[in-house]
């Protein structure tokens, strides 16, 4: 004999409601739960301290060819507001170009406002099958900065899209010595290097039901890494960790924090290379659901730190990049408060994987030398009374 229970009365009364109800499954691009918890929401209008936002692309140029176009992704009229809003002092435009395109870039940003806005070089990457490749990228970097560039911007095409003909061919390492007149040509123009080498490791594995980043590859899966002739990921880190340790005298800004899913590999980089900084741009989802370990890394490498966004005016296809009010005020909450389980990026759906973050609630010591003096110090500038 069956005993009568009340829960036995509740499933049978919810099963008879949803036989009389049933609908398909909801497809995963139309699950947009909302979550139950009732934590602090803290709105952070403005920064605690001026910020340089070392990693924002105002333009893009294609350096893989032998003359480059540059597309300005926005007018300093449409950025300006915003900055001044959010307590932005500069904001370095990292993919400024080379040749006669840096040129047009450094006049249309920088030099109309100076204190505002600062352009890096990049390098001439479609002349890499000319004789005497090394020399004119390492002379290109000395004209760079006569002409008003501060730094060296390395894209990640360096070790996974540039091949030996441009775009056929072996692909070139990022340690290739070709390469290595143009760092120290950096260290000896005091230009610092801002490299992005790699990508999240879910970029470099099979895209399937086990891929945290499912979603994202799948909406892009040209981003994807995985069965072809590309590196490692860890064949990329070492060999850019070959890099900064072969240049002592340059210093690299490694973007994107290197690897911010492995804190403890960056942290022993950082260990074994003084020379060595990180910017954490599109990567506050990363640090932000490992908040203890990131809060520890923050005050170990406090001095090496960089405020960097990623920032795309009109970035529409990278969620988590597009530059506006509501970018800044995430990343701020992230720093300056200890929120719990809040949107990493101004979208409905996490673009890069569905978590969310909690802050760090960095001091004010912390916080000063993130946002500006760090920035300040590397760039060879002259601080400002804040």
């Amino acid at each position: 004999m069956v005993r009568f229970t009340r829960r036995r009365w509740l499933a049978g009364f919810a099963g008879a409601a949803l036989g009389r109800a049933e609908k398909p499954p909801v497809a995963i691009a139309d699950y947009h739960p909302k979550s139950m918890l009732h934590v602090r929401e803290t709105i952070v209008p403005r920064s605690r301290y001026p910020v340089i936002d070392i990693h924002t692309h105002l333009t893009w140029v294609d350096t893989l060819v032998r003359v480059p176009k540059l597309v300005n992704n926005a007018s300093p009229e449409e950025i300006l507001p915003v900055m001044d809003r959010k307590n932005i002092r500069m904001m370095v435009n990292l993919t400024g170009g080379c040749g006669p395109a840096l040129d047009e870039v450094i006049q249309y940003w920088h030099t109309p406002d100076p204190k505002r806005f600062l352009v890096f070089t990049q390098p001439w990457f479609g002349r890499i099958r000319e004789s005497g490749y090394s020399r004119m990228q390492a002379d290109e970097i000395e004209r760079a900065r006569k002409a008003g560039a501060r730094g060296v911007k390395v894209l990640k095409v360096l070790g996974l899209g540039l091949r030996e003909n441009v775009t056929t061919g072996k692909l070139v390492k990022v340690d290739d010595p070709r390469f290595d007149t143009m760092w120290e040509a950096a260290a000896a123009n005091k230009m610092p290097v801002a490299i992005h080498t790699s990508d999240p490791e879910a970029f470099f594995l099979p895209i399937d039901r086990f891929n945290e980043r499912y979603e994202e590859l799948v909406s892009h899966p040209d981003w994807s890494f995985y069965d072809k002739d590309f590196p490692s990921d860890r064949e990329l880190q070492e060999a850019r960790l070959r890099v900064i340790q072969r240049h002592p005298h340059t210093q690299f800004i490694v973007l994107h924090v290197g690897d911010a899913e492995n804190l403890a590999y960056v942290s022993q980089a950082m260990d074994h290379c003084p020379n060595m900084h990180v910017e954490f741009g599109a990567r506050i989802g990363e640090l932000g659901r490992q908040p203890r370990a990131t809060r520890k890394f923050f005050d170990k490498y406090q001095d090496r730190i960089l405020f960097g966004t990623d920032a795309v005016p009109k970035g529409v296809e990278t969620p988590q990049q597009i530059f506006g009010e509501y970018l800044y005020e995430i990343y701020y909450r992230f720093l300056e408060t200890e929120d719990e389980y809040f949107n990493y990026a101004p979208a409905r759906t996490p673009p890069q994987g569905r978590w969310r973050i909690y802050g760090l609630g960095l001091p004010d010591a912390i916080l000063r030398k993130i946002y500006y003096d760090n920035a300040v110090r590397l760039l060879g500038m002259r601080a400002l009374a804040i």
